[in-house]
């Protein structure tokens, strides 16, 4: 057999029971995903903005980060909601690469899930203590999902995840809203499949338990931009690409209709410093039609302290070492910019 068990990790229940969310955090974050939920379902016309590193890799530049979030949140908090991005799962095409703090809490050593699984909770506990901000990460293995659910306000599933059966079921046990990329391919069907199937409940396999789940209302559908079959990205930000799914959505039953517009990745080519411009036509978008307006609810934006991206050993404070990010400089206009044309 080609798997050797290396040791045996600690349970959801002891991790949470060593690295408990205070009860005043508790109370904040049900105030928080109220005001999220109420964007999903339209009873808020907040605009989400959904803003952070490509890869959480460093629990005090992160936190920093967030901190610097924070204060900016509270000069936009009457038109915007962010949620920040500790992503601390990295999906990797080929599967070689650095793989997040769940794989390797430091980048330049060997993998130590026992440890990831520690540090990453102790990095969004901290976060949470320091910023009262609760944030989005990508769900790239379901079965990590009990070690942060009570922690998380926002999830993401990738565009290599979004069709994977047990993702689909998972999601549907959620109670936070959970935006299903489109595929590489750029297929929204496939997107609104998944959709389809997580909003309802089902019957399925899960750590070993049979599990039965309510259904997720507030799941939805996140554009990221294609590859075509020469490799080369192809845009799903534009008007006629929101008009496509609109029209989409509209022929299918499901709940609170919504999109949020993934400025990065094949949308900006990986061209970081494309991402105000794309956000900016996101938003003139939303102007020349009321339909696009209930439908598109936020954007994502890949930002870190520096701009770019490094090599893992350079030690750059701040800046990314998987994809490219915007700088703060740069994010923190952009996000005043977002709450001026709103």
């Amino acid at each position: 057999m080609g798997v050797t068990y290396v040791k045996e990790i600690m349970t959801p229940k002891e991790l949470l029971s060593e690295y408990p969310l205070p009860e005043e955090h508790k109370k904040l974050k049900e105030l928080r995903d109220k005001e999220i939920r109420d964007v999903f379902t339209g009873a808020s016309d907040k605009f989400l903005v959904i803003i952070g590193p490509c890869s959480a890799d460093h629990e005090d530049s992160v936190c920093d980060y967030i901190s610097r979030l924070a204060k900016v949140q509270e000069k936009v908090k009457e038109k915007i909601i962010i949620i920040p991005r500790i992503y601390t799962n990295k999906p990797r095409t080929t599967g070689e690469g650095y793989k997040g703090i769940v794989h390797q809490p430091d980048p330049e050593k060997a993998p130590d899930l026992l440890e990831g699984i520690i540090a990453m909770r102790k990095m969004h506990l901290r976060a949470i203590k320091e910023t009262h901000l609760f944030a989005a990460d990508e769900m790239l293995y379901p079965e990590n999902w009990p070690y942060i659910e009570d922690i998380l306000s926002y999830v993401a599933v990738g565009a290599r995840s979004v069709e994977d059966q047990q993702h689909r079921l998972t999601v549907s046990g959620f109670d936070i809203p959970c935006g299903m990329k489109n595929p590489t391919s750029g297929t929204f069907s496939v997107m609104l499949n998944s959709c389809i199937a997580a909003q309802h409940g089902h019957t399925f396999l899960y750590r070993g338990w049979e599990v039965k789940t309510d259904g997720n209302p507030l799941t939805h559908t996140i554009l990221r931009g294609a590859v075509n079959k020469h490799n080369q990205s192809k845009p799903n930000y534009h008007y006629e690409d929101l008009q496509r799914l609109l029209e989409m959505y509209q022929k299918l039953d499901l709940k609170n209709p919504a999109s949020i517009i993934d400025a990065n990745h094949s949308n900006s080519n990986k061209r970081y410093y494309e991402q105000p411009r794309i956000v900016f036509e996101v938003l003139h978008n939303r102007t020349e039609s009321e339909d696009i307006k209930k439908l598109v609810k936020g954007v994502m934006i890949e930002s870190y302290i520096e701009p770019g991206n490094q090599g893992i050993h350079e030690h750059i404070y701040g800046k990314s070492i998987t994809d490219p990010c915007l700088g703060w400089e740069d994010s923190e206009r952009l996000i005043y910019d977002i709450a001026d044309r709103l």
